[in-house]
């Protein structure tokens, strides 16, 4: 390889994980400011709910069909329209004064965010042929992620301190808006070798049923649940089951459904959920935890969150040699155990030594997270054909978003039927969270050691 080429992949690695980092970056951002936001904004309960969730919506709403976008039409042109929607969204929350305007522009954000991360891993695996040149790419780009957890938090407690809430947004906008720029001169174009239409009944009825489904688990933490609520459920269902109807008509359907027939694939999606049900729920409370139960300030609660995030980002580097002597199934299978592990050293807070366990808990956690996000980044694109890879990148944070979601409602249920205010009443609430998320986690391993040993990625069908 040319010193040249080398420069030009340099160049192109390290835009796609810097942008992976910032969307993950913006998704934490309201995790350590959530109280002094809410209070500036007057969001209330129902509104802090909607703030951590109007992201993760747009994300879910957005991943496959920026997914399917990306193959048909151009990834570089989908990340980059992508970046630039979600600096423009959050340099427009300069302007949020009110919790519905602030709700929107992190559902757009979402929305712009799902694009960069549908794209990212299919502009990998265009650039970087199978093998030690991908591995490496690939446990990069795992290791953005753990460092945009970690960052986001951070940059977000300081710049309160130093000014307000808005000027976290408004700088990850800006650097946005400059990778954009960016990415216009130093990615290649790629697509599918045959572009297949816009799928627009499935692109409809995906949209329409996962935002009744997320809006349903958002309200049934902040609410309770209603008639309005069940009917939101219903119409998810209805939503949803006409999607995977419409799929199996399509000739070439945005998810090809048949993919879940594959182990490899089917294997990649269950972990990807479990992990956002299980570890990344629970983590994502943490900070808030921590202000309520030790009165700690946003700043301490964002390097604790560090402790996990950024042993996220550092395990990758040894992930290779791992899966160079097991497979990736197993890898998730050992990854999801011991974030279980991590996740219940978080827990049973009344000891003398909670504070020392939270924070060589969620070291464990973040160790485990790390090798997790390697085997399912490489089984995202390994599992689907060449040409479809912002398919399975789609698919794969789809599910990690849902699940996400799916965990917080659980997380945020058990912690409201505390039943008082006490601290014992609330560290309880607590390690009810901790199991049930813990449970997950171990729920997505024992799932995934029920899969017939995956394919050979080599073995891959080619459109």
């Amino acid at each position: 390889m040319s010193v040249r080429d080398q420069a030009d992949d340099t160049a192109t690695l390290s835009i796609i994980a810097i942008a992976t980092g910032l969307v993950l970056a913006v998704f934490t951002l309201p995790l350590t400011t959530l109280a002094s936001t809410s209070a500036a904004i007057g969001a209330g309960i129902g509104g802090e709910a909607w703030i951590l969730s109007a992201m993760p919506l747009g994300c879910a709403v957005g991943l496959l069909p920026g997914g399917a976008l990306a193959d048909a039409h151009g990834r570089k042109r989908v990340f980059n329209a992508g970046l630039a929607v979600m600096g423009a969204a959050l340099v427009a929350s300069m302007i949020a004064n009110s919790a519905p305007v602030l709700i929107v522009l992190r559902i757009v954000q979402g929305l712009g965010g799902a694009a960069v991360m549908a794209c990212g891993l299919g502009l990998i695996a265009q650039a970087f042929p199978q093998g030690p040149r991908r591995a490496r790419a690939t446990s990069i780009w795992a290791i953005a992620l753990g460092t945009g957890v970690a960052i986001g938090p951070i940059i977000a407690a300081f710049a309160e301190r130093l000014s307000d809430w808005h000027a976290a947004y408004v700088i990850e906008g800006i650097l946005a808006l400059a990778l954009a720029f960016a990415g216009r001169a130093v990615l290649k174009e790629s697509k599918a070798n045959q572009p297949r239409p816009i799928d627009v009944g499935g692109t409809v009825t995906l949209g329409a049923g996962m935002a009744a489904l997320l809006t349903g688990l958002t309200i049934l933490r902040s609410s309770g649940l209603s008639a309005a609520l069940v009917a939101l459920f219903v119409a998810a269902i209805a939503f949803l089951l006409a999607f995977i109807w419409i799929e199996h008509r399509q000739e070439r359907p945005m998810l090809d459904l048949s993919l879940f027939r594959r182990p490899d694939f089917t294997g990649a999606t269950l972990g990807a959920f479990f992990s956002g049900c299980g570890v990344l729920a629970l983590m994502s409370l943490t900070p808030s935890m921590l202000q309520r139960l030790y009165d700690v300030p946003p700043v301490t609660g964002a390097f604790y969150l560090l402790a996990w995030s950024a042993t996220s980002a550092i395990t990758p580097f040894v992930a290779n040699r791992i899966l160079a002597s097991a497979s990736a199934q197993a890898m998730m299978i050992g990854g999801l155990v011991v974030c279980a592990i991590g996740q219940l050293m978080t827990g049973l807070l009344a000891a003398d030594t909670a504070m020392i366990r939270i924070l060589i808990g969620m070291m464990i956690a973040g160790a485990a997270n790390g090798l997790l996000n390697v085997a399912l980044g490489q089984q995202a694109i390994a599992s689907v054909p060449h040409d479809r890879s912002a398919m399975g990148s789609g698919a794969n944070n789809s599910a990690r978003y849902l699940g996400s979601a799916v965990g917080l409602t659980i997380a945020a249920l058990l912690m409201a039927g505390s039943g008082g205010d006490s601290w014992i009443s609330r560290s309880a609430a607590w390690d009810a969270a901790v199991i049930a998320t813990a449970g997950l986690s171990c729920l997505g391993a024992f799932l995934i050691f029920l899969l017939p040993r995956s394919p050979k990625s080599d073995d891959r069908t080619h459109d």
